[in-house]
């Protein structure tokens, strides 16, 4: 874990950048705004208030759940690897050591305990002057974030992990614990914006999501609730007291056509290029960022073989098709290396309907995956309404997220065949599965926790590596090196981890 001094190092150098950064995409903004202290090219921890932190936060969150997660992306039948590369191991061998995406916890700059750290100061300097609003959205942040660690990890530092040298060994919770705690704090967040906290000027300028609107900050925490109950369906079935807190709040959930999308404005320009624009596409000068993950072959058939037009707007034609007749090419997971097959023949991961150029803005909770996660929890009884209508409301609505032309039209005739509800034997199965066409590239990692959940879909294919050795699509992830190095005590009472037999605690099946 991160010591104070070392925190607080990194948060001067990115109080820095976050300054620059948001004086480039923040309009509006009146002078003062900007007037931290006497040498606003000198920010010092003390003088920063909590509007600095809060796009910043924002954000790293939404950069890291959109760019983070290839790995899960290439275990669950998302991508494939890009033709010019040979064999990455662990990736496809699934021999999974302390090594393997460790930047996840630890060794980068924007690590989820590094964004929670932020988040957590911008609380603290909240608290300190009152501004209850920035408690709220701290707890928010909290919740995504320690709900991926947890996905990842199982059992993870909780309440300790960001006190800096007042714990530098911090204890490990259990990853259900965790949960329980989240969906806490989420309601102290709801109750937070729904008291009606005062918005100034610079908050709502501060606000690069929601501009300081306090109903769609409870829309948000309720969908994160919602989230969270979820991935952890199968774990604990009937959820009634956690629905009713869900309810009565009475703003609902992120619905169709109001995403939550950041309101920065990116550019084509060095450090203003689009985050998954970035990672996938190209730089500022149009230069290929991302010639290795390439989509799959499996999962571009699944859109081709039911006449479904997504995949022409989630993905990229080829650049130099073997074929001028066959645009969008497909990749192997862990295949072998092809004499004269290069990645410029096989279609990028990341499409124009996904982002369309450096420039195009960024997504933080879309309404295509709150939908879906609506249409699970109505089909197994916990909302109230008709799950046909909301499943085939989540499925247009990924066409529309998408600009598809004609999209309800196109939407309507999936529909009708191999989406069809009626001829459906498992309605779950239909809902996870249509789920699952619907985020690739938008959300990556959402597709692995349902597989490891649920088994949906049913046919995703193991790696072609000849040495996966009968190891199979993984559970989780190993704890960082760094714990071993300077958590060891704690790190080592989890006992012995294997990724192939080690669940999540969510994962009963």
């Amino acid at each position: 874990m991160l010591g104070s001094n070392l925190i607080e190092k990194k948060m001067k150098q990115k109080i820095l950048l976050a300054i620059l950064a948001t004086s480039l995409v923040l309009s509006g903004c009146k002078d003062s705004f900007f007037d931290i202290n006497t040498n606003p090219n000198r920010p010092t921890i003390a003088s920063v208030t909590p509007q600095y932190i809060l796009p910043m936060v924002l954000k790293q969150t939404a950069t890291r759940m959109g760019t983070q997660y290839s790995f899960a992306a290439s275990w669950t039948g998302y991508y494939g690897r890009g033709a010019s590369y040979g064999p990455s191991l662990p990736l496809e061998n699934y021999s999974i050591t302390p090594a393997f995406q460790q930047g996840q916890w630890a060794n980068s700059t924007t690590t989820w305990f590094d964004v929670l750290n932020d988040a957590e100061l911008m609380a603290q300097k909240a608290e300190a002057t009152n501004e209850t609003f920035f408690l709220g959205v701290s707890k928010v942040i909290k919740a995504i974030g320690f709900m991926y660690l947890v996905d990842m990890y199982n059992n993870v530092p909780y309440k300790d992990a960001l006190k800096g040298d007042a714990n530098i060994a911090p204890a490990y919770e259990k990853g259900q614990d965790i949960y329980a705690d989240l969906l806490v704090q989420l309601e102290e967040a709801r109750q937070i914006f729904k008291a009606n906290p005062e918005i100034s000027d610079a908050t709502a300028t501060a606000d690069v999501l929601f501009g300081g609107d306090l109903t769609m900050w409870r829309k948000l925490a309720n969908t994160q609730s919602l989230k969270l109950l979820i991935h952890q369906s199968e774990f604990a079935k009937n959820p009634t007291a956690e629905i009713a807190k869900i309810t009565a709040d009475g703003s609902g959930f992120i619905e169709a056509g109001n995403s939550a999308n950041l309101t920065l404005s990116f550019a084509n320009n060095e450090g203003q290029v689009n985050p998954v624009y970035m990672s996938y596409v190209a730089d500022q000068s149009g230069i290929e960022t991302d010639a290795f993950n390439r989509v799959s072959a499996y999962l571009l058939d699944r859109y081709v073989s039911n006449n479904d037009i997504r995949y022409q707007y989630l993905f990229d034609k080829a650049d130099s098709p073997v074929d001028p007749n066959i645009e969008y090419v497909g990749a192997i997971f862990g295949g072998p290396t092809v004499q004269g097959l290069y990645s410029a023949n096989q279609s990028r991961v990341v499409g124009p309907g996904i982002v369309s150029s450096g420039s195009a803005p960024m997504w933080f909770f879309t309404s295509v995956e709150s939908l879906f996660l609506q249409a699970e929890a109505t089909q197994r009884g916990w909302l109230a309404g008709n799950a046909k209508t909301t499943y085939e409301n989540a499925v247009s609505e990924s066409f529309k997220w998408l600009n598809v032309t004609n999209a309800q039209a196109e939407a309507t005739d999936l529909l009708a065949n191999s989406a069809n509800w009626d001829n459906a034997a498992n309605k779950l199965e239909l809902i996870i599965n249509q789920k699952y066409l619907s985020l690739p590239s938008i959300n990556n990692f959402e597709a692995w926790v349902d597989y490891r959940r649920l088994g949906f879909p049913t046919d995703v294919p193991l790696s072609a590596n000849p040495n996966i050795q009968g190891r199979k699509i993984p559970l989780r992830l190993m704890y960082p090196q760094s714990e071993y190095s300077y958590n060891n005590a704690n790190v080592t009472a989890q006992g012995d981890i294997d990724p192939q037999t080690s669940k999540i605690f969510w994962d009963v099946n």
